[in-house]
């Protein structure tokens, strides 16, 4: 039996949920439950709103392209959206305006739209049109000057790939819809900026960025930066004090040495021409 694949059951949730404005009441305006259809009703045979067990001969939703006979499953793989009208972001938004929207996407070749075959849809309330990305046809039936259709590849189906983005997108771009991965990049771009100037709880010990200058102790990443650069530029100074010092006693050395060593030692150490010469210059000195 023909039944309806979770993928575009999750996308007309999402319309449902953003499009029918006052879900307690009926209203013409709002998108309403019966006018997001995706399993054509029993006396519908062939086409997308079928799967495998109401195709007919040579069915075109499924001969024409390998996408779709390599994808047949008992799944429906089409989208029927209805009339509505909302408000947001100080315009009105309509079927119309949506399914030139979609259709813009396929034309420019949205990543998230390339599972879509074709869309039939009306897009100014008096002619019909059908956008197909086989090229295959360009009109339909006047029943779409009511609703859009959509159908998507049988094997986007088959493999239940992720539909929403597209619609998604759409609902961004009305407003209807926040961008969570703007919101979530403003998220953590405040962060960025909480940690780096004013720090926190999880930033770890606070320290005195300029030591005895006015700036109070914290633990933002630019205190931190700025202590790390006070402490390089005293080391820097000391070590450049350091470098023109002579830490070397040679006399204390030499005594040092000597003062360990038994009169033998010394001797032994001494070459035979200098002990001559020191032994020379001692005599001289006892006889003078």
């Amino acid at each position: 039996m023909t039944s309806a694949p979770a993928n575009l059951i999750a996308v007309r949730s999402l319309l449902l949920t953003y499009l029918n404005v006052d879900k307690n009441v009926g209203k013409d305006a709002d998108l309403e439950p019966g006018e997001v259809g995706i399993v054509g009703d029993a006396s519908h045979l062939g086409g997308y709103h079928c799967g495998a067990d109401r195709v007919v001969a040579n069915d075109y939703s499924v001969v024409e392209s390998s996408r779709d006979s390599s994808g047949l499953t008992l799944n429906a793989s089409a989208l029927d959206i209805g009339m509505f009208s909302v408000a947001s972001g100080g315009r009105t938004h309509t079927l119309r305006s949506m399914s030139n929207w979609l259709v813009a996407q396929c034309v420019a070749g949205a990543a998230d739209s390339t599972d879509i075959r074709e869309i039939i849809y009306s897009p100014d309330g008096s002619t019909v049109k059908r956008w197909d990305r086989l090229g295959r046809r360009t009109t339909g039936d006047s029943s779409h000057l009511t609703h859009t259709h959509i159908s998507f590849f049988r094997d986007s189906t088959k493999a239940n790939r992720d539909q929403t983005p597209l619609f998604r997108r759409y609902l961004i771009s009305i407003g209807l819809m926040e961008d969570e991965m703007s919101a979530e990049a403003e998220s953590q771009i405040n962060n960025i900026y909480t940690g780096m100037f004013f720090g926190g709880s999880s930033m770890g010990r606070s320290v005195d960025p300029d030591g005895s200058g006015p700036r109070t102790a914290g633990n933002s990443l630019v205190s931190k930066l700025d202590y790390v650069m006070l402490r390089l530029d005293e080391l820097a100074a000391q070590v450049q004090t350091l470098s023109t010092k002579d830490f070397t006693d040679e006399p204390a050395i030499v005594s040092g040495v000597l003062a360990g060593l038994p009169p033998e030692k010394i001797a032994a150490a001494i070459p035979p021409q200098l002990a001559k010469d020191v032994a020379d210059e001692l005599a001289r000195r006892l006889v003078a």
